[in-house]
């Protein structure tokens, strides 16, 4: 059976094309040697399933790893102190029947009758003390029980009993204990009841810091490009087309797997740039791609995260990144954001970038009607695009719009209204990103491809002419650094008074601009 690339579920190295994890694993099992309790706490697909699995694989000789799941167990099992008992005793042989093993010691699990989370601890320490190994326990999906005050007794005993094991033996209980989940159940939010306060009280306190780097990185992401094309020989460049994965991806786990399988499977294995580019814009549309659709739905479900990442996208606000901010915390625990190299936060890679636009720009779209529609006049001529009459066009219908309008303007929503704009335009051909060094709330650079031709636009707010000789040096500078000789300066500036300024071209430090005062 020939290799995949594979996005749903587990992953595994004899059925799977993988990127090599040895380096992350090894950080995963010190962890575990020391006997340390921990919380594999990363966002959704970012390959937390796939290392409890490895923890089963790899380490199965030394220690009995009994691996759990909470994914799908039925709300009864949470009605009492003795049916969450019987659940877990039920798991725990269910599990241990099919390790198909001679330590498993089933019978204890078979023949418990505990009916408190008290009895089910003195099953706990029974059973690791008869069995020959360390017990090492792992449980997945522990998001779906983090709410309910049972699960959080379970683990309460279960950190009572790590603190005893100084004085009653390293054998009374587990002898590591590994979650995994979304949230960091070491700092739990706590509401259990609708009309309880919420505050910060976790049972987990003990567990050790998960710091372990689970993104993928080019160099991984070409090993894992190389054992593929050592089975398909497409002729591919392994180097550009990993670092080009990268760059959309920023080595989400998920993307980075998701780009690989279309292109293999429904982009007839043609390895190019272009292709990269198609592929991420299936994924951020969100047609049958989980990831996408939970962005969708966090956004709709909490409008402070929405308006902190629009914040972000459209405005170009920048935030200290730092975990002392709820919201920055909840949007890093996500993955929606990251640190960039200023120690600021911005958004965690480039699809999710595609999405939150196309999201935002709908929105926008759905607020204004038909207004920012934009003019379908020979914007492609010859399968090439004519940027300076996108820009005017683009220019004359903010004219026609909002000049004279009693509505407010926003000059940061420009940029969005420029984006919704320009996106049906290159729809389906071409791709845009935003600069991540040159965004704030004053500037941003946008990249916008179309077939092999590459357009700068830099979006501006009119902050005086000045600022506006700083824009056009900064343009020409980043012009420069990307060896092109043209681009293309949109300021924003709806001044009521202000005289119409016709768009023009004019040298500037050796470069051609194109600038609109809109």
């Amino acid at each position: 059976m020939r290799k995949r690339f594979n996005v749903t579920g587990s992953c595994n190295p004899d059925w799977h094309y993988m990127v090599d994890t040895e380096k992350r694993f090894k950080a995963v099992e010190a962890l575990i040697d020391h006997g340390d309790y921990f919380t594999i706490n990363r966002a959704r697909q970012y390959g937390k399933t796939t290392t409890l699995d490895t923890i089963w694989r790899r380490l199965s000789d030394r220690y009995l790893v009994v691996p759990l799941s909470f994914e799908g167990i039925d709300s009864t099992a949470y009605a009492s102190n003795e049916t969450f008992t019987a659940m877990f005793a039920r798991q725990m042989k269910e599990n241990l029947l099919s390790l198909d093993r001679n330590d498993t010691v089933v019978e204890i699990w078979q023949d418990c009758t505990a009916k408190s989370i008290e009895e089910l601890s003195l099953v706990i320490s029974a059973y690791c003390k008869e069995v020959q190994k360390p017990v090492v326990l792992t449980i997945d999906e522990v998001d779906k029980s983090l709410d309910n005050q049972l699960f959080l007794d379970f683990l309460g005993m279960l950190r009572n009993k790590y603190l005893e094991r100084n004085r009653k033996g390293m054998q009374s209980t587990f002898f590591s204990v590994v979650l995994a989940g979304v949230y960091d159940v070491k700092n739990l939010k706590l509401k259990l009841r609708p009309e309880s306060e919420k505050k910060y009280n976790s049972p987990w306190n003990i567990a050790a810091d998960f710091n372990v780097d689970m993104t993928f990185h080019p160099e991984e992401i070409a090993q894992m490009l190389g054992d593929y094309e050592n089975d398909a020989h497409t002729g591919m460049d392994i180097k550009a087309i990993s670092e080009e994965i990268y760059k959309y991806t920023t080595g989400y786990p998920f993307l980075v797997s998701y780009i690989c399988k279309i292109i293999d499977e429904r982009l007839e294995a043609a390895w190019t740039l272009d292709n990269v580019q198609q592929a991420v814009k299936i994924i951020a549309k969100g047609e049958n791609v989980t990831l996408i659709d939970d962005l969708s739905k966090n956004l709709e479900n909490n409008t402070e995260l929405r308006e902190f990442l629009y914040s972000i996208v459209v405005n170009g606000q920048e935030y200290s990144y730092t975990m002392i901010d709820p919201m920055v915390k909840l949007a890093n625990m996500f993955s929606y954001i990251r640190e960039n190299q200023r120690g600021k936060t911005m958004i965690h890679n480039l699809v999710f970038e595609e999405a939150l636009f196309m999201y935002f720009g709908n929105k926008k779209m759905f607020e204004e009607g038909t207004r920012i529609s934009p003019y379908v006049l020979n914007y492609v001529q010859n399968g090439k695009l004519n940027m300076e009459h996108v820009i005017t066009r683009f220019r004359d219908l903010m004219h026609e719009e909002y000049r004279g309008s009693t509505e407010p303007f926003l000059e940061k929503e420009g940029r969005l209204l420029f984006l919704t704009f320009l996106k049906p335009i290159i729809n389906g051909i071409g791709f845009y990103y935003v600069e991540p060094q040159t965004r704030d709330n004053r500037r941003m650079d946008l990249v916008v491809t179309y077939g092999q031709q590459e357009f700068v636009i830099e979006l501006k707010i009119w902050r005086g002419e000045k600022y506006e000789e700083n824009g056009r040096d900064q343009l020409s500078n980043y012009l420069a650094t990307r060896g092109m000789d043209e681009g293309y300066l949109v300021t924003f500036d709806f001044s009521k008074d202000k005289e119409d300024v016709e768009p023009q071209w004019f040298e500037w430090n050796g470069k051609r601009v194109f600038e609109v005062i809109v």
